[in-house]
């Protein structure tokens, strides 16, 4: 690289061939597989909402049985780690492969929490004698977060592979690339808890 090179000290990383040129963050597949899964994702809802309706004391009664603080900490974690992880894709960007690892790092410790209330708060059900054979609301409880709980595996596993790239291979724009796409699908795992959570855990009988 030639000194008078704008782009030195920034690494090497090529983030777009044509400068300033607009672009869909992560590669257009993964957006499909989000799109898919996000309207998988609304029909359940729906479908959870049809049967609440149909029996609104059922559902409330049910309801007040989960414990809305374990369903705020596990948003606040959620909510943390995105925020990690996209200050790990602006500073790929920026070509700052410290502050990459060390932003994925942060991102995968505190999204660790979010398994670790998870299973308690199945246990805690599980020893109460709650299963998803209890009624339909825990049902769908157990069905729609036990549905969510693997794509945060999936999230989680995506982000390893993303700190594995980080640490062994060039950071260039096919790498940013893989970074984005992680990012997204790591979002996509907030924003269905974000509806999941009020939806479950908050929303009361009329």
């Amino acid at each position: 690289m030639r000194p008078s090179d704008p782009t030195a000290g920034h690494a090497d990383l090529d983030t777009s061939p044509v400068t300033g040129q607009r672009r869909l963050a992560g590669d257009e597949g993964v957006w499909s597989f989000i799109t898919a899964d996000l309207c998988l994702f609304a029909v359940l809802f729906l479908l959870f909402m049809t049967e609440r309706y149909k029996a609104p004391a059922l559902f409330e009664t049910s309801r007040q049985a989960l414990d809305p603080l374990l369903g705020a900490l596990n948003t606040l974690i959620l909510l943390t780690s995105s925020w990690l992880v996209a200050l790990a894709v602006h500073r790929a960007r920026e070509g700052q492969r410290a502050a990459v690892r060390r932003h994925l790092t942060l991102a995968m410790l505190v999204g660790a929490g979010f398994a670790l209330t998870k299973v308690y708060e199945y246990w805690h059900k599980i020893d109460a004698g709650i299963t998803l054979l209890t009624n339909d609301f825990f049902m769908f409880y157990f069905a729609l977060t036990g549905l969510h709980f693997l794509h945060y595996v999936g999230g989680m596993a995506v982000l390893a592979l993303c700190l594995a790239k980080t640490r062994a291979e060039h950071q260039d724009a096919r790498y940013l690339t893989w970074l984005e796409s992680g990012g997204c699908y790591w979002h996509m795992v907030d924003l269905l808890w974000l509806v999941l959570f009020p939806m479950i855990y908050l929303l009361r009988a009329p």
